[in-house]
């Protein structure tokens, strides 16, 4: 009998990993709807919360209206200024197919008000040459700004694609949020494992999720603004596209919005732009740079415990892997990981004691 039983729930968990991975191969065109679906329930939960206390019992109604704020809010704004991020990315790669842009003009500018030692160092820093750097370093702008047009023509390509993901992305929503209550728990209980350590997984994600999206999204957001707007002020062209560079940049912990602004307020004071230089170096590092310290505590709320080097690795990682979703997911990884080892460590020491 308990031969029977063990193959019985081997031939269950069997079953369930192979319709499982059919599941996963049938959906893998939506995977990246699905997933800004389920990150979009959990962030605007407490939203739907509010509706739902304001018009008791109407579940359909509290979720229908969160959605049409989501989309007024979020949807609608995000989409104006990629179209804008778009304009300005195919009018830059057009100006430097037509040479009124030259990367490697700008850097030899910058390389010859360098003093002489720095020169040198630059010079001899793995390069042959430094026509070889210019040569380099332009190819390599080139090819960025290449890259980043190809995609944007390819939007207007797959329109149709991306109208379908993005409907089935507000579809899923819909009844995660409705319904978010009862799947949430019921996923837990299904987990084979401990209900408090399934508990204590679950709690991590959502924190991990609500601090990434609201803690580093966010914040990278309002400083892409500041960026822009301080771009605009000193009359750089493409002032959105740089404020759009400065928020991907100011998800990275370490790094940050700095990699931006540092190199453009250098060209600046090496091409006799001083006010200029001075306004970009001060919004930088009072305003920019201040706007993650202030923000971040508030919007956050709570210490998801994950190390900013490991963030940083993580983020990129799954930058490479998923593209924009390991912004967020690459996090996730390194939070449950971190979870996973302490919960472990946490049993064998209350079974030594």
């Amino acid at each position: 009998m308990l031969a029977r039983r063990r193959i019985e729930n081997g031939g269950l968990i069997a079953f369930l990993a192979l319709i499982t991975i059919a599941l996963i191969a049938t959906v893998f065109s939506f995977l990246g709807a699905l997933l800004s679906a389920a990150l979009a329930a959990i962030l605007f939960q407490p939203l739907f919360q509010r509706m739902l206390a304001r018009w008791p019992g109407r579940r359909n109604l509290a979720a229908a209206i969160t959605l049409l704020i989501i989309t007024v809010a979020v949807v609608i704004p995000a989409m104006i200024i990629a179209s804008l991020v778009v304009d300005q990315a195919t009018g830059v790669y057009n100006r430097m197919r037509s040479g009124q842009i030259n990367f490697a003009l700008y850097f030899q500018q910058v390389h010859d008000a360098l003093p002489q030692r720095l020169q040198g160092l630059l010079d001899g820093a793995g390069f042959n040459s430094f026509e070889r750097a210019q040569t380099r370093i332009s190819q390599a702008m080139s090819s960025s700004a290449t890259s980043l047009a190809q995609r944007a023509f390819s939007i207007g390509a797959n329109a149709a694609a991306f109208l379908l993901s993005f409907g089935v992305a507000l579809y899923v929503t819909f009844f995660l949020l409705r319904d978010g209550e009862r799947i949430g728990p019921a996923i837990v209980e299904a987990l084979p494992l401990q209900p408090d350590v399934a508990e204590r997984l679950a709690d991590k994600f959502v924190a991990v999720v609500r601090a990434t999206i609201k803690g580093s999204g966010v914040v990278a957001l309002v400083q892409g603004a500041l960026g822009a707007a301080t771009f605009a002020i000193v009359g750089l062209p493409a002032a959105i596209l740089w404020g759009m560079l400065m928020a991907i940049a100011a998800l990275l912990p370490a790094i940050g919005p700095a990699i931006i602004w540092g190199p453009v307020a250098i060209y600046l004071l090496a091409t006799g732009a001083i006010w200029q230089a001075m306004v970009v170096v001060l919004s930088g590092v009072l305003v920019i740079g201040l706007a993650d310290n202030i923000l971040r505590p508030i919007l956050v709320g709570r210490d998801t415990g994950i190390p900013d080097w490991l963030v940083l690795v993580t983020t990129l990682g799954g930058i490479d892997l998923l593209g924009l979703g390991g912004i967020v997911i690459g996090p996730l990884a390194g939070a449950l990981f971190i979870t996973g080892w302490q919960i472990l460590t946490e049993q064998r020491q209350e079974a030594q004691a």
